[in-house]
């Protein structure tokens, strides 16, 4: 069958520009993972820069704050669609609770009493493991022999950083367990908002749950501190850097791949945080990782390529 000429273009335009979309489309698979490595690598310097300058809950409530004022304008501007009943709202300042309130603080905590950097994104990088491990649980989400395994070395490397980290300066049990406590919020959190916020508004869903996570640390900080804050630079460039940098750029850049499809990726990434946390904190805090350290962060990247599969690429995307 003969084509007439303007067919022939046509079919060859067409060509050309679905190649242009391939490439672009691969360059984004390319660019934007590394970009959110990097981004959320730098969330642990900006907590260990602002830390010393302010007490961690009133740390906490003013970036929270910081991240209202940028999602609620924002969400004005666009017209965002708001929880329709009191229940969505709820559940949506649940998972803020766990997500932001939890984690962060149990990660800021564990930075203000010593432990170093690296280790505590190690620890915190377990997070798709433990997803995956008690997905089976909340979502039904069962895993494999190899899987299993792979979620064994990943503790196990964890083992060699707190050995790692034992062996420099002693072990901080309070450091670790605010670590934990952090770890187990961002699982659980995860895990909350799959089951029962998938549908939110991530512009007004975010704004609910960084509201609810600024009431919780101002009763904190009220109950708990003094309210200390010293207004210095490295404060107000650390607030910055975590509210728009990571609390809104990181965090779009994560709901976007996952919504692109490429959840079990998205996952892997976290893993490779410590190491970028430890390179940074080498460069700016002389931060120095052992060598059971370093045998650790090799032991969860090991764990990282069994765990990660389709099991929990579904658990993701749910």
């Amino acid at each position: 069958m003969l084509l007439r000429p303007c067919q022939r273009n046509n079919m060859t335009a067409a060509k050309v520009s679905k190649n242009v979309l391939n490439l672009s489309e691969n360059a984004l698979n390319t660019v934007i993972p590394s970009l959110f490595v990097l981004l959320w690598s730098t969330g642990f310097i900006g907590l260990r820069l602002g830390s010393p300058f302010a007490e961690p809950f009133v740390f906490m409530f003013l970036r929270c704050i910081l991240v209202m004022l940028l999602l609620g304008v924002v969400a004005l501007l666009w017209r965002a669609p708001w929880p329709r009943t009191k229940g969505e709202i709820a559940h949506i300042a649940v998972a803020g609770l766990l997500v932001h309130a939890t984690y962060l603080s149990g990660i800021l905590l564990a930075i203000n009493r010593g432990l170093p950097l690296g280790a505590v994104a190690l620890i915190a990088g377990l997070q798709p493991v433990l997803t995956a491990l008690f997905s089976r649980y909340f979502l039904g989400e069962h895993l494999s022999f190899g899987q299993w395994c792979g979620f064994a070395l990943g503790m196990i490397g964890v083992g060699f950083v707190v050995v790692g980290k034992g062996a420099t300066s002693g072990l901080n049990f309070a450091a670790l367990g605010f670590a934990g406590i952090g770890l187990l919020g961002i699982t659980f959190g995860t895990l909350y908002q799959k089951k029962f916020c998938s549908q939110m508004d991530l512009r007004t869903g975010a704004f609910i749950q960084f509201s609810a996570t600024a009431s919780a640390m101002l009763c904190f900080s009220l109950l708990f501190e003094q309210q200390r804050v010293e207004w210095a630079p490295q404060l107000l460039f650390a607030l910055a850097w975590l509210a728009i940098v990571l609390s809104i750029g990181a965090i779009s850049l994560l709901y976007f791949m996952i919504r692109r499809g490429a959840a079990s990726k998205v996952a892997s990434l976290f893993f490779l945080t410590p190491s970028v946390t430890s390179i940074m904190a080498w460069l700016l805090f002389n931060e120095v990782m052992p060598w059971q350290g370093i045998v650790g962060l090799v032991l969860c990247a090991c764990g990282v390529a069994l765990v990660m599969g389709r099991k929990l690429d579904r658990v993701l995307v749910k």
